[in-house]
């Protein structure tokens, strides 16, 4: 036999399928990563970036919680930008771009030496079925490899149909052929499959855009990074920069609308409401002249540009033609057209909370499979498959995150609850309790529920702890000291704050919206000199003085936070006919038995039922 057997097989070694692979083998299961190409770990298919608004919330989430997305994306960043910053820290979201060569190699080089993980490239053509268990996997070359869970994050190439204009061809990725065979089985075991479609612009060749006519974003001079474990950060960023379209751009776009596989009806699956192609742009908002464009560099070596907010399946000619007309691109060459891609999902309302299918024992689906677009949505859905695949070979309980505890929670909770009938982007005004989800304390929320799991190692566990005793240092310090007149009311006047007449505690003069830490550090020789002696980081002293300032929200938030977690407590019957209370609507009771929530808060954000509803199951279970 060319395999022993497995505990769990991963299928796919995209985002989501390497955070699962390494996921389950830190925590000690043997596992099997199968890929069609085992020189494309991790891929950046689509823009060259890891992070963003609550993207970047989720790849500190991973990172807190023993995952890899963090330390690549700061070993091979090449701009650093925290976003949101004019607006309060519960939006602060981080931001990079990747070396996408280097991201990918980086990626290879983790898994390699993850103990526990072998690898095998080959394509997966269906699943080994006994019953209603899953016990491995069928590959072309391989033949049958057993296991005892099998974890798919096959994103884009279930089916993949690529479309430019009236072209189209199979294929998962352009240039990498789709797979066939595993919709079909689990199609006929009475699993729903649905397609959807996303897209990603022409590249372009750096030698041919004049960025003299371009308006440049350069990185941030402070980088932050997203990991918690290392120091690592780059002492060189490059630029990005902002085009815009125009009528005449828009106009020449317009002439390939009669070939758009979008507009005729070629494209069947729903596009990304959030990310959409440009000529949905210019149809969607006929009466805008422009449209802002993002020239992202794709690495340090390398010419090629991707050109974010122009993706498009339109005729590679149209696409080019176009693209000749915005500024700074006149003479510009490109390396690849546009295009769309068409391709399988299953609707997430077919899973547990575990991310394990409700029709088959031991098989996960993370990642596009589940209707999600995004690398960091996929990753995180690939570490907590492979978490809670591990858990139940020990016959331990999954671990599921409330929306109260992670980003993570809130889209999983979402896709199980509420499904999808676009593909899923994660913001930030999807979190109900973002004060208490910021970027800046993912370590302190998740590290030591990881570390307890076996999957933070003890040297995060030990950093996160080192982190929350300096924070509390510095509040208790800053709450216990006085500031007195003489020393601060020059820094008070220039910042057009009220000077004080009495010596105040310096948390006091904090609350002040003008004033922050780093101005009060300059100005006060005392506060200067506990820095020094115990040799604070900005990190440190950035999170002790959000804790300060928003105090009183964080406070109301843990207290709202507390009344959904009363709701979450209240298990509802798994086999239960809901059909027999008559007194909850028909909407409601065909929604509970389609979807068998596992709580009664997971049952009040299932789209249908309403709090009248929820107020009859309460009285029903008692309480």
């Amino acid at each position: 036999m060319l395999f022993e057997p497995y505990d769990i097989i991963v299928v796919g070694a995209g985002h989501a399928g390497c955070e699962a692979a390494a996921a389950a083998a830190n925590m000690g299961s043997k596992v099997l990563l199968v890929t069609m190409d085992l020189r494309l770990f991790a891929s950046m298919s689509c823009n060259p970036a890891m992070g963003g608004i609550a993207k970047g919330q989720i790849v500190r989430e991973i990172d807190a919680m023993g995952g890899y997305s963090g330390i690549v994306s700061d070993r091979t960043m090449i701009q650093f930008r925290m976003l949101n910053k004019s607006k309060g820290p519960a939006m602060w979201s981080p931001r990079c771009q990747s070396d996408k060569m280097m991201f990918s190699a980086e990626w290879r080089t983790m898994l390699e030496k993850t103990p526990n993980l072998d690898f095998w490239q080959d394509t997966v053509v269906g699943l080994l079925i006994k019953g209603d268990q899953v016990k491995g996997v069928k590959t072309k070359m391989g033949g049958d490899i057993e296991s005892k869970a099998v974890i798919l994050t096959n994103g884009t190439f279930l089916n993949g149909l690529i479309h430019i204009g009236e072209q189209h061809f199979s294929g998962g990725r352009m240039g990498e052929v789709a797979s066939h065979g595993i919709t079909e089985q689990l199609t006929e075991y009475g699993f729903e499959s649905k397609r959807l479609k996303t897209g990603t612009p022409v590249r372009i060749d750096g030698r041919t855009i004049d960025f003299s006519r371009l308006v440049e974003q350069k990185g941030d001079d402070e980088v932050v990074g997203f990991s918690y474990t290392e120091p690592f950060r780059i002492s060189k960023q490059k630029s990005c920069w902002i085009a815009h379209t125009s009528l005449k751009v828009h106009e020449t776009l317009r002439k390939g609308f009669k070939y758009s596989p979008m507009f005729n009806g070629r494209i069947q699956g729903v596009g990304p409401r959030y990310c959409p192609s440009i000529e949905d742009k210019i149809e969607r908002f006929s009466g805008k002249d422009s449209h802002q464009l993002f020239v992202e560099p794709e690495g340090w070596t390398t010419e090629e540009y991707y050109l974010n907010g122009f993706s498009s399946s339109l005729p590679d000619y149209i696409q080019y033609e176009a693209l000749r007309q915005i500024e700074g691109f006149e003479n510009a060459k490109i390396y690849r057209p546009g295009y769309a891609i068409e391709y399988d999902y299953f609707p997430p309302e077919q899973l547990h909370h575990s991310l394990e299918t409700r029709l088959m024992h031991g098989l996960y689906f993370a990642g596009q499979i589940n209707g999600t677009t995004g690398y960091e949505e996929a990753a995180c859905q690939g570490m907590m498959a492979g978490i809670n695949a591990t858990l139940a070979l020990r016959d331990d309980q999954p671990l599921v995150l409330s929306r109260t505890q992670a980003y993570i929670g809130v889209l999983i909770d979402d896709l199980i609850t509420k499904g999808v009938d676009e593909p899923y982007r994660m913001f930030t005004s999807r979190a109900e309790y973002r004060i208490l989800l910021r970027q800046d304390n993912a370590d302190s929320r998740l590290t030591e529920m990881s570390y307890q799991l076996g999957l933070a190692k003890e040297d995060r566990y030990k950093k996160c702890l080192q982190k929350q005793k300096k924070v509390e240092d510095i509040k208790n310090f800053l709450n216990e000291t006085y500031v007195y007149p003489d020393e601060i009311n020059g820094m008070l006047e220039h910042k057009d704050s009220t000077k004080i007449d009495q010596k105040m505690k310096m948390s006091y003069i904090l609350l002040r919206p003008q004033i922050n830490l780093t101005e009060m550090i300059e100005t006060i020789s005392s506060l200067v000199a506990f820095k020094t002696q115990d040799r604070f980081t900005k990190e440190c002293l950035d999170e002790a003085e959000i804790q300060i300032k928003y105090d009183s929200y964080i406070q109301k938030e843990y207290e709202l936070a507390e009344k959904l977690n009363r709701l979450e407590n209240i298990k509802l019957p798994k086999d239960f006919n809901y059909h027999t209370l008559q007194s909850l609507s028909y909407e409601c009771r065909e929604k509970l038995n389609r979807y068998k929530p596992d709580t009664l808060g997971q049952a009040s954000r299932i789209s249908g039922i309403s709090p009248a509803d929820i107020n009859v199951l309460a009285i029903f279970l008692g309480r």
